[in-house]
């Protein structure tokens, strides 16, 4: 069975998209921890993030470090916090965390709720920003 990445990557499930190319894809996390939070994804399904060829894992990591880029233009913040945990999801993701202290990442805390229109206005400004 596909994972719920598989399947919003596929289209059969809504997302805020805010970036993708043929290999990856970037959405906004419904349950964020900071406005922006963002789950960065290889289209090919893949459990472990460390199973990923050298070559998929460099890609993955480069397609990120755009995403982040414009993260940080789009939205007020001094960084954007990386995070690979892994074990919610069984398909390898990245966690992208626009934040202004180091407690701003952490899991524990209570996620947001942003409006459907919220998180629409924050991916199309993350979206406009992507090279």
């Amino acid at each position: 069975m596909a994972s719920i990445f598989s399947r919003i990557i596929a289209g059969e499930i809504p997302s805020y998209k805010v970036a993708e190319d043929e290999a990856h894809y970037a959405f906004l996390d419904i349950n964020p921890m900071a406005e922006g939070h963002t789950l960065v994804v290889p289209k090919r399904e893949t459990d472990y993030i460390f199973d990923l060829s050298d070559e998929e894992f460099a890609a993955l990591q480069l397609f990120a470090k755009r995403v982040a880029a414009a993260q940080k233009e789009a939205l007020p913040c001094s960084r954007v916090a990386v995070a690979v945990l892994g074990l919610e999801v069984p398909h390898a993701h990245i966690h992208l965390v626009p934040i202004n202290s180091e407690s701003d990442m952490d899991f524990r805390k209570p996620k947001l709720q942003l409006s459907h229109e919220r998180m629409a206005e924050i991916a199309g400004a993350i979206a406009s920003k992507f090279k």
